[in-house]
C-alpha cells in the first residue's frame, strides 16, 4: 500500500498551520484524540460499484482490528467522527452525524448506521465546496482536540465552486490537516472530466497541512486495506512507514495544473 506524503503546494498551508493558534478545548466539550470528517464524493462519475466498494472500505476499516487498536494508542482512546458526502459546490450531506467512537460497540454503531444509510449520486465535483462544508462542521460539534482532519475521498478533480487551493489553504490556515484517499482509474472508461493522474492533482491540489498524507487506491481489491491503512495512521498519527512507502513532498512547481478540472468542463461544456 503506498503512501503519499504531503504536496509541495500545502507547504506555505503547512508552515501557517504549524505557527498558528493550538486548539483550545472548548467549555463542556468531550476531549478526544482526534476530529475526524469523511469527504466522500458521490457525483456521478462515481458509479454504483465504485459507491459500493468506497462504502464497504469505511464500513469494514471501522470495524476492524487494526483501527480498534490504534484506537487505544491514543492519550484519550477516544476519537470523533462524522460521515459527509457530496457532489456540486451547493450540494452536500450529512449521512451520519458526528459520534463519539471510544471502543468496539460505538464503532459498529457508527459502521451499522453507515451500511444502511441509502445511496445517492449528484451532478457535478466541487472538493472546495467539500472541504468549505466540512470545516463548519467543526463549528460547536460539542468536541474538542489537538487534531482536526478532513479526509477527502473521490475519483474526479475539481470542477465546481471555488478553486480548491483557495478551499485548502484557508482550511490549513485554521490548523486543519487534510488527507486524501484519490480512486485512480477504478473504472473501466475515462469520462471527459476525468484525468489519469488524480493521485498526483491530490498530492500537489488537495492535500495539506500537519503531516498530511495520501493513500491512493488502484483497483477493486484494495478498497478495505487502503481505507483501513490511511485510517488507522489518522487516529494513531503513526511515524511515518519508511521509504519507498512514503514518498517525501516535491519541492518543483506543481506537476498538473491545479485548474485542470475547470479547464476540462469549459472544453466540454463551455461553463
Amino acid at each position: 500500500m503506498a503512501f503519499s506524503r504531503i504536496g509541495m503546494f500545502g507547504m506555505a498551508g503547512l508552515l501557517g498551520a504549524l505557527f498558528a493558534n493550538p486548539v483550545v478545548a472548548r467549555n463542556g466539550a468531550d476531549e478526544v484524540d482526534v476530529e475526524l470528517v469523511f469527504a466522500v464524493d458521490i457525483s456521478y462519475s462515481m458509479d454504483t460499484e465504485e459507491q459500493r466498494l468506497q462504502r464497504q472500505g469505511y464500513v469494514e476499516a471501522l470495524r476492524s482490528g487494526p483501527f480498534l487498536n490504534a484506537l487505544k494508542s491514543g492519550s484519550s482512546g477516544r476519537i470523533a467522527v462524522v460521515y459527509l458526502q457530496w457532489a456540486s459546490e451547493l450540494d452536500q450531506d450529512v449521512l451520519v452525524p458526528w459520534t463519539l467512537i471510544d471502543g468496539p460497540a460505538s464503532a459498529s454503531v457508527f459502521a451499522d448506521r453507515l451500511a444502511a444509510a441509502p445511496y445517492r449520486r449528484a451532478q457535478r465535483t466541487s472538493i472546495s465546496g467539500a472541504i468549505d462544508t466540512a470545516m463548519k462542521l467543526f463549528d460547536d460539534n460539542g468536541f474538542s482536540s489537538a487534531r482536526q482532519v478532513i479526509d477527502v475521498s473521490g475519483d474526479g478533480p475539481n470542477n465546481s465552486g471555488r478553486a480548491v487551493t483557495q478551499a485548502r489553504d484557508d482550511a490549513l490556515a485554521q490548523g486543519v490537516t487534510i488527507n486524501g484517499l484519490p480512486l485512480v482509474g477504478i473504472r473501466r472508461y475515462i469520462s471527459p472530466a476525468d484525468i489519469a493522474e488524480l493521485d498526483v492533482y491530490y498530492e500537489d491540489c488537495v492535500i495539506g497541512g500537519f503531516d498530511a498524507f495520501m493513500v491512493p487506491i488502484r483497483d477493486a481489491s484494495s478498497f478495505v486495506e487502503a481505507t483501513r491503512t490511511k485510517l488507522v495512521r489518522e487516529i494513531a498519527s503513526l511515524p511515518a512507514p519508511p521509504r519507498p512507502l512514503v514518498q517525501p513532498a516535491s519541492l518543483r512547481e506543481p506537476r498538473i495544473s491545479c485548474m485542470i478540472g475547470e479547464e476540462l468542463w469549459r472544453n466540454r461544456w463551455g461553463n
